[in-house]
């Protein structure tokens, strides 16, 4: 039976066979028997390299430990509010707070970007996912957004809709109008400055 640990863009836990291109983690999610008792335990949701110095934890979900999460692919971590880490993509995270100073000065380091990051993912009133407006045409290539309530990647002039296994086809991407934007708007502008990491941004499916 698959752990429920793949992450849609709207930030939910799946328990689906498909692995992802892209490892990363939000704290320890789990209890003893590797069920999901939480959506987060702290601000820090980071997004890693799927292989780093031969390291391998084995069984995953081990107690106490964080919970390992998978992703389709980069633009799918950021949607869901994850960021990259400061360790196994040390170069990423170096260019990130790069950016992330031109976009807002004052704010530098890890511990500002992911409080920026948490209050745009979390209504802290409500404790739901968060979603912004903006154009259409304003997108960058990489967000998501929420058409008929299921997530959508921008990729050019289409929407091409998620699933744990890839892309589908898609539709136009409309040239007028706002759209429900599920990727963080920090994130938004990361991508929109020409985000290009070492992890796969886009998912080989994206591009057929």
């Amino acid at each position: 039976m698959p752990l429920q640990n793949r992450v849609s863009p709207l930030g939910d836990l799946l328990a689906v066979p498909d692995r992802g291109l892209v490892h990363g983690n939000r704290g320890c999610l789990h209890d003893g028997d590797r069920r999901i008792v939480r959506r987060y335990a702290g601000k820090r949701w980071i997004a890693c390299r799927l292989a780093f110095r031969g390291w391998r934890r084995h069984p995953l979900m081990q107690p106490g430990r964080y919970t390992e999460l998978f992703f389709l692919d980069e633009a799918t971590a950021m949607a869901a509010g994850h960021r990259a880490c400061a360790l196994c993509r040390r170069g990423d995270y170096v260019r990130l707070t790069r950016v992330w100073h031109d976009l807002s000065p004052g704010e530098s380091g890890a511990d500002a970007i992911d409080g920026r990051l948490h209050r745009e993912r979390i209504d802290v009133e409500t404790r739901r996912r968060r979603f912004h407006d903006a154009a259409f045409e304003d997108l960058p290539e990489g967000t998501f957004v929420l058409v008929d309530d299921a997530p959508h990647l921008v990729l050019g002039p289409r929407l091409l809709p998620w699933t744990a296994g890839g892309y589908g086809a898609g539709r136009p991407r409309p040239a007028r109008g706002h759209a429900a934007v599920i990727t963080p708007p920090s994130l938004v502008g990361v991508l929109r400055a020409g985000w290009d990491p070492v992890v796969p941004l886009l998912h080989p499916s994206a591009r057929r």
